[in-house]
């Protein structure tokens, strides 16, 4: 890796490809400050109504997405980046060929490219594989359960619904291995220990995946990703790429959700709530801790390895954000049904300001829209209605109450305190952007919650990446 230069500022490009937004930022090496960040959302969601267990991306507009987020950076400084962090949603499975998985063009800007042979982004929401299906794939050798959403069990979904899709690939990993795959000119997909452990038949103390388990199973071996260090470098970019140099070193991908956690966690007893599209609240575990060798199917805590060999522990919510957003979506529907036009946004912030003139509420929502992973059969019910609580006040807070309610259940604050935690660090925008939500946040937890800056995956990456720089220069 490129030493640091005592000259010119010089910059780590850390790039987030989320969920349902991309963000880039450029932090400086030497202040270990952002300087300049854009961040754009993707509508790259994939529309079947005919399926509404498939959720599916389309990886041209993620692509598109993140070219105009580099382009809003400024291009000197591209020009001074030495290193590219790059993070995003775990779980999901892109599949794409080789030596063909995009095109690079040229423009005003610099050298990008686009997917050409490549397939939809199969996500981490992706419901087609169904408890059955799941109990029917061969046991993993892990202590992280396969759930739907995971890469190898959308392959596994494929190798029995569809072979002949696979067989027009050659390479396959998440959305963020993909562009890293592709900046560097792979011709295999280098995978880190991060998002091997989300796509399922990884274990992760001999730091392996299952090959024998999956053989048997008579698994496409090709498609399996290599595996490397999670903070390793993965290449150097195989072209100029929107005014960063040639040959400049790119990290191998991480998971968003451990680069946000990286990006704000300063002492061991902190916890880290993040709020976005899901939900995850963690604390890190001791560094001798180490997972049981099989999974337990009804614990609604995951270990997930972290860095150095380390575990956070992790309540994962499938539910979190999108709760939300889908509520103000049926609501936008109602409208418009009724000839009316309003947009999210604005149902959004209004439904805010309702809440927060509603301090409580009676009305009790279980948000679980999408079921939860240890208990996937749960899903969403209103309870408790009455004359005096069916006010969107109501029923807004009822929602933020059973958001964090959910999140308490699968982490109880009583496990937070028996593990040391002082304070819990918030991020993500749906806390960012709700204040009500913080105000069920702070009634539900017995600990201070402290709203950080710039804590993000996106941040976290480049700091990852950074930290490296540095400790090969000392």
């Amino acid at each position: 890796m490129a030493a640091l230069s005592s000259s010119s500022a010089k910059y780590v490009l850390g790039i987030d490809l989320g969920t349902t937004s991309i963000k880039v930022v450029l932090l400086d090496t030497r202040s270990k400050t952002v300087t300049d960040s854009c961040s754009l959302q993707t509508s790259s969601d994939v529309i079947d109504d005919t399926h509404e267990h498939v959720k599916e991306q389309d990886p041209v507009r993620i692509i598109a997405t993140l070219d105009q987020c580099m382009c809003a950076l400024p291009k000197e400084k591209l020009h001074d980046v030495i290193c590219i962090g790059v993070s995003g949603q775990m779980h999901g499975v892109l599949f794409w060929k080789s030596n063909t998985g995009c095109e690079w063009s040229s423009s005003l800007r610099g050298h990008s490219f686009r997917p050409l042979d490549v397939s939809r982004l199969i996500t981490w929401q992706d419901g087609r594989c169904t408890t059955d299906f799941l109990s029917s794939l061969p046991k993993p050798e892990s202590h992280l359960n396969v759930a739907t959403g995971f890469g190898c069990a959308s392959i596994f979904w494929y190798m029995k619904h569809s072979p002949e899709f696979l067989a027009k690939f050659t390479a396959s990993g998440t959305i963020q291995d993909y562009v890293v795959s592709m900046l560097c000119g792979l011709e295999v997909c280098l995978m880190s220990a991060q998002n091997a452990a989300s796509w399922g038949y990884f274990n992760t103390t001999t730091n392996q995946w299952n090959t024998e388990i999956l053989k048997g199973a008579g698994f496409p071996m090709q498609l399996l990703p290599v595996l490397v260090d999670s903070g390793s470098v993965a290449g150097q970019t195989c072209s100029e790429w929107h005014g960063i140099p040639a040959n400049t070193p790119v990290g191998a991908a991480l998971g968003d959700f451990q680069c946000s956690v990286y990006s704000c966690m300063t002492d061991k007893t902190d916890a880290v709530l993040n709020m976005s599209t899901s939900a995850q609240l963690t604390f890190s575990m001791p560094a001798d801790f180490t997972p049981a060798s099989v999974p337990d199917a009804l614990s609604s805590i995951a270990y997930f390895p972290y860095f150095h060999n380390t575990y956070l522990a992790v309540a994962a919510a499938l539910n979190g954000g999108n709760v939300l957003a889908t509520f103000v979506g049926m609501l936008t529907s109602w409208m418009k049904e009724f000839g009316v036009e309003v947009s999210d946004s604005e149902v959004y912030s209004k439904l805010i300001d309702f809440a927060l003139t509603q301090p409580s509420t009676d009305l009790c929502v279980t948000p679980t829209l999408l079921g939860e992973r240890h208990d996937p059969g749960s899903l969403a019910a209103v309870s408790q209605i009455s004359p005096t609580n069916l006010s969107l006040a109501h029923v807004m807070r009822a929602i933020c109450v059973g958001i964090v309610a959910n999140l308490a259940t699968m982490m109880p604050p009583h496990v937070l305190s028996a593990m040391g935690v002082k304070r819990i660090l918030g991020s993500g925008s749906a806390l960012s952007r709700n204040e009500a939500l913080r105000q069920e946040v702070e009634r539900a937890f017995p600990f201070p919650v402290v709203y950080g800056k710039d804590v993000d995956s996106a941040v976290g990456v480049a700091m990852v990446f950074n930290d490296k720089l540095i400790s090969h220069t000392t």
